[in-house]
């Protein structure tokens, strides 16, 4: 369960365009180049640096345009999985840094879920505050409670950053019982929730418990960036779309319209107007059944070196249709499946080895016995990769070699003394994985 609320006002959910809609399509990619473009696109070809600095992690974020929040800490907090796969053992006091002190480089709010991005991107985002303030839940939830709405953005205003527990108590609300598996809010919170979800607070740092810690959001955001207007909704939505397009390298208008979670319609306009600009450019891709978009920036690499483990909040896999177009990979997160319909694991984590997504393995930071457990490990079959060459499969043995060394050294960063394959361990790579393990 996630600690940031669910999306209370109504969204589109991104519909792949008309097949009939957008521009002819112009030079043909094949699958593969397709990945290399993917990869490179997020910058998970790249050398890690030895030390990792502040210089590196806003070098990723640029690229990337937003990183996923998501309190489950199996392995370590969603949003800094993505950082670690691109940059290595990193120090996460970067992202603290980053996302709560002066020169404020991430704030929190609804992109791809709740995400942090650049403070300038919050400002990209003014428009669905204003489709909250007009429709949110928790609004409506909150004229029960005449008053309430402005006796918590006072009490923000005079006491900012101040957390839920600290406006319940302050307020002298009480938490209820828990009915269900999910929130047992407040009415508090229910305004705390509403005020973050139209703009006039937001998240000024997360406390160690992960809370969110509220202020005015003049008083959160870069002075810089306030000053600038918001822009008009299809300006913005056009910005939105060309950071997708820089972070995919090359899409469909449904995997640009997930990102930011974008409306389609708006996303297929947004894309026209892209490709007239010349930010992107119509092509094709063998296999593909809908037209695809090439950013115009993007690098299309004749091979790739990445060897990463992927958070299942990683943004090279949150387009589930494109994650089966690009590796053939049915991908599915474990954590919201009933664990008699899980197929790989609880917390599955890809492992991308060169172009390929070659494994999935369920981990487990197992902080009290200071080890990193594989609760299940498989490897992907060949023979469901579109556009594989011949001879560019990896043997196992040589998978399970690379996918040790990574594991070792994600333990490492996550101050584990040993990576430990459980006996239990379910999978058709778990033998080839525990001997690897056992030899490093």
């Amino acid at each position: 369960m996630t600690s940031t609320s669910p999306r209370p006002a109504p969204r589109s959910s991104p519909r792949p365009a008309p097949r009939s809609a957008g521009p002819s399509p112009g030079r043909a990619l094949t699958v593969a180049q397709a990945r290399r473009i993917a990869v490179a696109a997020q910058g998970l070809d790249r050398a890690r640096p030895r030390v990792p600095v502040m210089g590196h992690l806003q070098r990723v974020v640029d690229r990337i345009g937003l990183l996923q929040i998501d309190s489950v800490n199996v392995v370590a907090r969603a949003h800094l999985l993505p950082l670690y796969s691109r940059l290595g053992a990193y120090d996460v006091a970067l992202v603290d840094r980053a996302s709560g002190h002066r020169p404020r480089r991430l704030v929190e709010f609804w992109a791809h879920e709740a995400s942090y991005i650049p403070p300038r991107t919050y400002q990209l985002l003014r428009w669905r505050m204003e489709q909250y303030r007009r429709r949110d839940h928790w609004g409506r939830e909150l004229a029960h409670h005449p008053g309430l709405v402005a006796a918590v953005r006072d009490l923000v205003a005079d006491a900012g950053p101040v957390t839920a527990s600290e406006v319940h108590a302050a307020l002298g609300h009480r938490r209820g019982p828990k009915e269900h598996w999910g929130w047992n809010w407040t009415p508090a919170k229910h305004a705390l929730e509403h005020l973050f979800n139209i703009g006039e607070i937001a998240a000024a740092r997360r406390t160690p418990q992960f809370e969110r810690a509220y202020d005015l959001t003049e008083r959160v955001l870069p002075p810089a960036v306030l000053a600038a207007p918001a822009p008009p909704e299809s300006d913005a939505v056009r910005e939105l779309v060309a950071i997708a397009a820089r972070a995919h390298g090359v899409a469909t208008v449904r995997c640009l319209a997930d990102y930011f979670r974008l409306p389609a319609q708006a996303t297929a306009a947004a894309v026209a107007e892209l490709v007239q600009t010349g930010t992107l450019e119509p092509v094709t891709v063998r296999g593909w059944r809908r037209p695809a978009y090439l950013h115009t920036g993007a690098r299309v690499p004749r091979r790739t070196a990445a060897r990463a483990l992927l958070a299942p909040f990683d943004p090279l896999v949150f387009e589930r249709r494109r994650v089966l177009d690009l590796w053939g990979m049915h991908f599915r997160i474990g954590i919201y499946t009933p664990a008699a319909r899980r197929t790989h694991g609880y917390y599955v984590m890809p492992f991308l080895l060169g172009e390929h997504l070659v494994a999935r393995i369920d981990l487990k930071a197992d902080r009290q016995a200071g080890a990193l457990r594989v609760r299940a490990a498989h490897a992907e079959p060949a023979d469901a990769v579109p556009g594989l060459a011949p001879g560019s499969w990896p043997a196992r043995g040589a998978v399970a070699e690379e996918l040790a060394a990574e594991l070792g050294e994600m333990a490492d960063w996550l101050g584990m003394a040993a990576v430990a394959v459980d006996d239990d361990a379910v999978g058709d790579m778990r033998a080839d994985l525990a001997s690897a393990v056992g030899r490093g």
